[in-house]
């Protein structure tokens, strides 16, 4: 393919990371509103004007919502049928090291045993890439994810026996001790992505990809649904409120993805993102014409 397609798609890389790290998504930012509108601690409603005081002045000025730019996530639903998918790792790699002095992005790409930072957000794994295949069909679906350390820090997964899980009791425990000991530090309220598969490795893929979705939505399966609910409702009760200070809201909205699972296995995990919940979604088509419907503040610049 010519040089100028891919000068396409990695441009399009920087521009959808400088909208995803400086601008909240639409959903996140309708519940940031709802929370404040709800809230009725004094010092609980300070904080929310903050934050979106916060988001005000990064959208005007274009600048990184929070100094922790995060670590680069990247997950594609990918058509057989996009022609230009064998450039695709090219563009996300190199649109990173790219928007690192562009946007510009914090440099979090360290060596873990000798401690070396890159310097470019570039490394082994890093950005990290995810692809399920579509079949047939002839566009491309990316989602962003910005993983900054507080909310990583929490990430906890773990296998428990079918009879642990049974009635959601093993689950349960493991979500809201977590929350309790973990999330006032995490810059709550959170959004908290849940996974269900065989292993641990399946269960803590399926919680972070869990983040990415809609605040609002529901899993289409009733009794996933159901418990989504209850967990939201059992994480509120905490009454964690922004910055883990006290307040009506711990978490912005919970969301369960899971797996069939071994019959003998329940692995469960569990994902945090901060009220600062950078996920975006950049749809890109055979012609190369793309949008970021995640963003409907930030006009696609082509």
């Amino acid at each position: 393919m010519s040089a100028e397609s891919y000068r396409i798609l990695e441009d399009a890389v920087v521009q959808f990371l400088r909208t995803v790290a400086t601008t909240l998504p639409d959903d996140v930012l309708a519940a940031l509103k709802r929370a404040y509108e709800e809230e009725e601690d004094p010092l609980a409603r300070k904080i929310y004007e903050t934050y979106l005081e916060n988001v005000r002045i990064a959208e005007e000025r274009g600048v990184p919502l929070c100094q922790d730019t995060g670590a680069v996530m990247f997950f594609l639903r990918a058509g057989t049928e996009f022609p230009y998918l064998h450039l695709i790792p090219r563009a996300l790699t190199e649109g990173t090291r790219r928007a690192t002095f562009e946007v510009p992005l914090r440099h979090n790409c360290a060596d873990p045993f000798t401690k070396r930072n890159t310097g470019d957000n570039v490394g082994t794994g890093i950005p990290f890439i995810d692809v399920e295949l579509l079949p047939d069909e002839d566009h491309l679906e990316i989602y962003c994810y910005l993983a900054g350390g507080g909310t990583s820090l929490p990430g906890r997964a773990k296998v428990l026996t079918p009879a642990e899980f049974e009635g959601y009791a093993g689950l349960l425990e493991f979500v809201i001790e977590t929350m309790k000991r973990y999330a006032p530090n995490a810059c709550p309220p959170q959004v908290v992505g849940i996974g269900i598969g065989t292993t641990a490795e399946t269960a803590a893929l399926l919680s972070k990809k869990a983040l990415l979705r809609e605040i609002g939505s529901r899993n289409p399966r009733k009794e996933v649904a159901e418990l989504e609910n209850l967990l939201k409702e059992r994480l509120n009760n905490l009454r964690l409120g922004p910055q883990g200070l006290g307040g009506k809201i711990s978490v912005l909205d919970v969301f369960v993805e899971y797996s069939f699972t071994h019959p003998a296995t329940r692995g469960i995990a569990i994902n945090l993102g901060c009220w600062a919940h950078r996920k975006g979604l950049m749809t890109v088509n055979s012609d190369l014409s793309f949008s970021i419907p995640s963003h409907s503040r930030r006009k696609v610049e082509v």
